[in-house]
């Protein structure tokens, strides 16, 4: 059913009018073409009308319908930042969310609508090539006032709406105009069609340019908004949009709509248009009185009916309840006369500050403030990530004004925002660039804070040296201030360090500063970390009981501090105590207590460990159906978030289900598409479990039979894999028909052969060839047609049987 398929597309404001030949084209050009762009000038209705075909076609695209809206991105390499943010999928290794997009699109059916492309064409287009190259069933519709110029990309030009003639007087231009005039509570439109048909036709039919004429006929009739815009003594709309002689004639008449809407604005809407320009999308009227609001020419009070009467004038738009946004047209305009006014500067001042403060009252109210219900605390850190965009905006204009502070600020709080559902990729980049400006002014601990966040995203790249250096710099100087709650979390990014570089008696040192110094200020929160730390020192040197004592002690302070994150981790370490001293009941009873506080913090991320780890428990304890069920979840999960690490964790669940029923062909081949994918991200693996399953197999099944199941394994695609092993039919992973002779190919097209055999994308094929990923699916497809194939999988597999990986070529 339509209501299943997930997508992220916004409710109709009002009802859809005319255009229906145009959606029953376009929705079927969305199936036959890759790249279908809906291009023409602004204002002309490109977004409503991609927004329609992509609503009617929902229960064609059972992997979803995305719209990504790029109106409020500046910076080109922000866009795969919103795609993934709009996917769920999650930063992995800060700096490489493109390839968690591409284990999320890689075989989905999808249709991503890219709205908004133009003043990213280059970037929009590189990234389209890339993706339709890698993910065969993905399909894009975007809006563009200009073509990316790509292969593939089929242009439609939007046409205004249908203008009335003699034989068609209601045509779609007329009844757009009547219906929306009505809504704005004219009258007698009806009696006077001969003035809306000329202000149709005067108005060349654009659908944004005929609202804002109808959203003045409660005010003034069609006849004399005609005459207003022809003027006495002149065409006046001719006048008007001819500022602009090398713009398209239906972009001036556009502008001179807009330019005509504007200056019958009284002089106080006039202000609060062009201040609300600052925000990057949609804003609360809270954020909104405190950035546009100045006492002096604009009240706080004023603020509610001055939005009032923007909203009435179709110039502002009702984007949920209490949120408003500005169509890009009229914010483009904005901006303009924001310029104009010589307050452009100040207002990114305030909006700076105002944003700044919002992010840090959502940290402190989110997650330090225990007298509240865990609801109303989770709600601030929901507003938080809603306040993103605009964070981005603020980081911007701090580094571009050097406004260090402020700018150290409010990454600060921001990264404990978005820690809480695991996303910190982003604020790493904040960081790196905020840490590059002159500090001379800022204090000490501020700065030393911002190290410490820069090295939590080293850590999760695997520059754990570099990590080290900095968050050891940042705890030391923090040490030399007085107590803080940053202080506790920057121990905490130390003792992870600390750990994966095997440094024990180091972080048993921190964890006993950390529980000194948090237990002195009853920071509950960073005592949580200490009890983790200490429970997983002791389960490092094998002291089970003395682990179990931390972890309860670690839940008892979470239940007392009434965070539902540090519930969680204390649960699921608590969980992995229990499973490694063989008490599997309690092991599943941790991990299960846990999965609804993940579910309702939306950490995907540990919500899919946490799924693995449950099945790999249930396996253990014979109950195969929720086994297979919780690593189903986690594997498809893992797969939606775009982390490779988390399908490796999958798969190696699968195997040990696999195992414990007693499969053991499904319990290889799924490791060895572990194994597979792991050395491919350059993940160090834990291979003693694996040596035991292979060492059990080859006694069982013999020698050769297990090569092959390696092999095999190791050259599908793991999501298929672990299907097939899941479902208990590893048999039906047969190898495809052996190709005799592979004399067709060339060096180079058996070099990638190879490549693809050892778990390789295009992009790290390219990256180790140093060459172009396009280049590279060329080869890939050069190679399916001399060797009759019709996947990559079926290339690696046929690679690994007949040599060529181990030819090195």
């Amino acid at each position: 059913m339509i209501a299943q398929v997930p997508h992220n597309l916004p409710a109709e404001p009002n009802r859809f009018v005319g255009r229906v030949r145009d959606v029953a084209e376009l929705a079927a050009l969305v199936h036959e073409e890759r790249v279908v762009t809906l291009s023409g000038v602004g204002g002309i209705g490109k977004t409503r009308l991609g927004l329609r075909v992509a609503a009617q076609e929902l229960s064609r695209f059972p992997d979803g319908v995305w719209l990504v809206e790029l109106a409020r991105i500046g910076n080109p390499e922000l866009i795969v930042n919103e795609m993934a943010e709009v996917l769920g999928v999650r930063d992995e290794v800060p700096g490489r969310l493109l390839d968690g997009l591409l284990t999320r699109l890689r075989t989905a059916r999808a249709l991503i609508v890219l709205d908004n492309c133009e003043h990213l064409v280059e970037r929009c287009a590189e990234l389209v090539a890339g993706l339709t190259a890698e993910c065969p069933e993905l399909r894009f519709l975007l809006t563009s006032r200009e073509p990316l110029r790509i292969p593939g990309e089929l242009v439609w030009r939007v046409p205004p709406l249908e203008l009335p003639d003699e034989r068609h007087p209601e045509a779609e231009s007329v009844l757009l105009f009547v219906e929306r005039a009505l809504a704005a509570g004219a009258s007698g439109v009806a009696g006077v069609m001969d003035d809306v048909v000329r202000l149709c036709h005067a108005l060349d039919g654009l659908p944004l340019a005929l609202e804002l004429a109808a959203a003045r006929t409660n005010r003034l009739s069609p006849g004399h908004i005609a005459d207003r815009l022809a003027g006495r003594g002149g065409e006046r709309l001719g006048l008007l949009a001819a500022g602009d002689r090398t713009a398209p004639a239906r972009q001036r008449t556009l502008m001179a709509i807009v330019e005509w809407s504007h200056e019958l604005l009284p002089p106080k809407e006039r202000v609060l248009l062009r201040r609300l320009s600052v925000f990057a999308g949609p804003f609360d009227l809270g954020l909104a009185e405190q950035v546009c609001a100045d006492g002096g020419i604009l009240r706080k009070a004023e603020l509610p009916g001055l939005l009032a009467g923007l909203a009435g004038k179709s110039l502002v738009r009702h984007h949920a309840p209490g949120r408003y946004r500005l169509l890009e047209t009229i914010k483009q305009y904005a901006a303009e006369r924001l310029d104009e006014a010589g307050e452009a500067a100040h207002l990114r001042d305030r909006h700076l500050k105002a944003v700044c403060e919002a992010i840090e009252h959502c940290h402190e109210a989110g997650s330090l403030d225990r007298r509240m219900p865990w609801q109303a605390r989770f709600a601030h850190l929901t507003r938080g990530r809603a306040l993103l965009d605009d964070s981005r905006n603020a980081v911007d204009w701090a580094v571009e004004s050097r406004a260090a502070v402020l700018g150290l600020r409010l990454a600060r709080a921001a990264m404990a925002v978005m820690a809480v559902r695991g996303d910190l990729g982003e604020s790493v980049g904040w960081h790196e660039r905020l840490l590059a400006l002159d500090l001379s002014g800022a204090p000490a601990d501020l700065v030393a804070v911002a190290r410490s966040g820069l090295a939590y995203g080293l850590e999760l790249a695997d520059e754990l040296g570099r990590a080290e250096e900095l968050v050891v710099r940042g705890l030391e100087e923090q040490k030399r201030h007085p107590y803080t709650h940053w202080l506790g979390i920057t121990y905490g990014v130390a003792l992870t360090v600390l750990f994966r570089t095997g440094q024990s008696e180091r972080a048993r040192c921190y964890a006993a500063e950390l529980e000194a110094a948090a237990g002195a200020h009853d920071d509950l929160f960073n005592l949580v970390t200490a009890r983790i730390a200490q429970l997983n020192l002791a389960l490092f040197h094998g002291r089970p009981d003395e682990a179990r004592r931390y972890g309860e002690e670690a839940l008892a302070l979470a239940r007392q501090a009434g965070h539902h994150w540090s519930l969680a981790r204390a649960l699921t370490h608590l969980g992995a105590v229990a499973e490694a001293a063989g008490d599997l009941e309690t092991a599943r009873s941790h991990h299960a207590a846990a999965l609804p506080l993940l579910e309702d913090l939306d950490n995907r991320i540990e919500l899919a460990r946490c799924q693995a780890q449950i099945g790999r428990v249930a396996a253990g304890l014979h109950d195969y159906a929720a086994a297979r069920g919780h690593i189903a979840d986690s594997l498809a999960l893992s797969r939606q978030t775009g982390q490779r690490r988390g399908i490796v964790r999958a798969l190696m669940a699968v195997s040990a289900l696999a195992q414990a029923r007693e499969d053991l062909e499904g319990a290889v081949l799924a490791a060895a598409a572990a194994t597979a994918l792991r050395e491919s991200i350059g993940q160090v693996g834990a291979s003693g479990r694996i040596e035991e399953l292979l060492a059990h197999a080859r006694a069982r099944l013999g020698a050769d039979p297990v090569e092959r199941l390696w092999a095999r394994g190791a050259g599908m695609p793991p999501e298929v894999v672990g299907a097939l092993v899941l479902d208990g039919d590893p048999g039906s992973a047969a190898p495809p028909p052996r190709v005799l002779s592979r004399d067709g190919l060339t060096a180079r097209e058996r070099e990638i052969a190879a490549m693809l055999a050892r778990g390789l994308s295009n992009r790290g094929v390219a990256e180790a060839l140093v060459i172009s990923p396009a280049t590279v699916a060329r080869h890939v497809a050069i190679i399916m047609e001399k060797l009759g194939f019709d996947s990559r999988a079926r290339i690696a597999v046929w690679a690994a049987e007949h040599g060529v990986d181990a030819e090195r070529t």
